[in-house]
């Protein structure tokens, strides 16, 4: 048999432990799947940035190389323009850049892409002249 004070301690501890679960009444904000404890949701700009590399290097880096030289691995066998030299920039508006990528141009195939993503690509062709 258990001694008195053991029994009593027990006694306490289970009484005291039940009442102190407290459930949370549930609110609109619990649906929506957010909490202090979820991770931050991705800002619409960085995921788009994201898709615009992520298409660049599985689209076009092939061919144009990932620096936009030309260099790609199927760069020599269809000529792709070294698209980082100032005379090419010179020679194309945005939206020559942004048809081309849409209904491709010579072995170019054309790719079916978002309006925001087609913008996104031709930045990056832009960004080239800076390098």
């Amino acid at each position: 048999m258990r001694p008195y004070w053991e029994l009593l301690l027990t006694t306490w501890l289970v009484s005291t432990g039940c009442d102190r679960h407290v459930t949370r009444e549930w609110t609109p904000a619990d649906h929506d799947g957010f909490s202090a404890n979820s991770p931050p949701r991705a800002d619409p700009a960085q995921a788009q940035a994201h898709l615009v590399e992520v298409t660049w290097h599985r689209q076009c880096a092939t061919c144009h190389g990932p620096a936009g030289r030309g260099d790609g691995p199927n760069g020599p066998m269809v000529q792709a323009p070294d698209l980082t030299q100032p005379t090419w920039q010179e020679s194309v508006s945005d939206a020559q850049i942004a048809q081309a990528i849409l209904q491709g141009k010579g072995k170019m195939p054309r790719f079916e892409l978002s309006p925001t993503t087609v913008a996104g690509l031709v930045q990056r062709v832009r960004a080239f002249q800076r390098h």
